[in-house]
């Protein structure tokens, strides 16, 4: 078995692959660490993928190859890297150079030495822009904390190290690849750290970078918040919101009812209960509330039905 297993994403790369690879190979030589480099290929349209078959490196390493037809996105490519990954220590950094492969052997040290199942790369000095990129990132990151619990200041840096089982009790999909951490808690890899890793200005290409990514990651973040919770006990979530819909809707029924009752039997002015708005507003709560119960019913028997079968990691057995 390898000592590691470098996984690299990339989409139009062509310039930065044959210096990246080269530093690698450097790195792990110079450190005696035996490694498998795979290059996902997500579907590049500047030559990147005939860059990665011309290239070679030392006796310490082997090269794999992955090539997409089209463009399917990071999450992806992390998924059949991790598939493919046979290292003791798998470690995901990007291929533009922003990562620098001299953080390998450290980030390799704190899983194998310190038992760490995951070091997550921590960019403390960004030198990106700060207004389009700080800034976001900042608030984005805190964000995550806060919902997921775990404690990152850069969730979504590439440069990460896993134990070998985590990668393989884990499913990357979607746009899930920021949130790997927080996959890895909830299937029961608690031990999360973190790295302070160098952070360099790109040298070749351009960046993919674009506000969509904030906008996404949130709305990812809720997705994940959500399955964590309520994706095997989903009548938790709809039963208890239809429940409470439907109660607010009923009570305020009864109040203006009770009230016109009680003034038509005072001898009093009163209004129609159907020439109220209120009372549109309470049958509306009444018929969402019914709607979101039978919304977790329904939702509860797919899930059922769904599982064929247990999906629960083992850590110990005798």
């Amino acid at each position: 078995m390898k000592d590691l297993s470098i996984i690299v994403p990339l989409f139009n790369e062509a310039e930065s692959l044959p210096e990246l690879a080269s530093w690698i190979d450097k790195v792990c030589t110079e450190n005696k660490l035996s490694y498998e480099l795979i290059l996902v290929d997500d579907g590049s349209t500047d030559g990147s993928w005939n860059v990665v078959k011309g290239l070679r490196l030392g006796e310490n390493g082997s090269l794999h190859g992955i090539r997409f037809r089209r463009n399917y996105g990071k999450s992806a490519a992390l998924y059949h890297g991790f598939e493919k990954a046979e290292g003791k220590v798998v470690i995901t950094m990007d291929a533009d150079l922003q990562d620098s492969p001299d953080e390998i052997p450290e980030l390799y040290r704190m899983i194998v030495e310190e038992g760490h199942d995951i070091v997550s790369g921590w960019k403390k000095h960004r030198v990106d822009n700060t207004f389009t990129k700080n800034i976001p990132s900042k608030i984005y990151n805190a964000t995550a904390r806060a919902v997921t619990g775990v404690k990152l200041h850069d969730m979504n840096c590439g440069l990460k190290a896993y134990r070998s089982d985590v990668v393989k009790d884990i499913e990357v999909y979607g746009e899930m690849h920021r949130y790997i951490p927080y996959l890895a808690k909830n299937a029961g890899y608690t031990d999360i750290v973190e790295k302070p890793v160098v952070h360099s200005k790109r040298k070749y290409g351009k960046s993919k970078f674009g506000i969509s990514r904030f906008v996404n990651g949130y709305l990812d973040l809720m997705t994940l918040w959500f399955l964590s919770k309520f994706g095997k006990k989903p009548m938790h979530f709809f039963g208890l919101t239809g429940s409470l819909s439907f109660l607010a809707g009923l009570i305020i029924t009864i109040i203006i009812i009770v009230q016109k009752l009680i003034a038509q039997g005072n001898g009093l002015r009163f209004r129609p209960v159907t020439d109220q708005p209120l009372f549109y507003l309470a049958l509306l709560a009444i018929i969402i509330g019914v709607q979101l119960f039978l919304s977790g019913f329904v939702a509860e028997l797919i899930s059922r039905n769904s599982e064929s079968r247990n999906t629960y990691n083992v850590k110990e057995e005798f």
